[in-house]
């Protein structure tokens, strides 16, 4: 996912590439020793977050990571930015509300919406991000972390977020030129 934005960044406004890229790299830091912190105190299993109550603290720190980064993000400008993280709080929020019925596949997931990203950018690089979105789909079975029915789900939240990125900013973009 940190590195769609970083592409998506690089084209739309090269002068904050290296801010984005800084920031991506320090969220994606703080949610690895969050993990790694939460298996050295035996809380989690795995850093992988596989049991339920494992996932529900990472969902929920998760979504308030991106809430910040969402605010922080309008704050200094950067809509697009704001837009993505806004659109994975609502993912994760989704798989938090389906949870009940499905544990719905953040991983296939954020890999869908990642290949979405890029298209706007380059529609080779969302086939690449499709079989990489393939590929953690297959891991994530093959690990039995996921069923077909979950992974489905989560390339369809993916998918979903995805469009309505573009949608979004293809609105911006509409608004800005009738605005001129």
């Amino acid at each position: 996912m940190s590195s769609a934005v970083v592409c998506l960044s690089a084209v739309r406004d090269p002068g904050r590439v290296w801010t984005t890229a800084l920031g991506l790299g320090l969220i994606a830091a703080t949610v690895m020793a969050f993990s790694w912190r939460q298996v050295r105190r035996e809380r989690w299993s795995h850093i992988d977050a596989s049991r339920p109550e494992e996932r529900a603290g990472l969902n929920r720190a998760l979504t308030w990571l991106l809430i910040a980064v969402a605010a922080v993000a309008a704050w200094r400008g950067m809509r697009e930015l704001a837009l993505g993280a806004a659109l994975s709080v609502a993912m994760i929020l989704a798989a938090r509300a389906s949870s009940r019925w499905c544990t719905l596949s953040l991983h296939v997931g954020f890999a869908v919406f990642a290949a979405g990203l890029l298209w706007t950018w380059s529609p080779l690089a969302t086939l690449v991000g499709l079989t990489f979105a393939a590929t953690v789909a297959w891991s994530r079975a093959a690990l039995q972390r996921h069923t077909p029915r979950d992974l489905a789900i989560g390339a369809a939240a993916g998918a979903l977020s995805a469009v309505a990125f573009a949608a979004t900013v293809a609105h911006w973009t509409t608004a800005a030129s009738v605005a001129a």
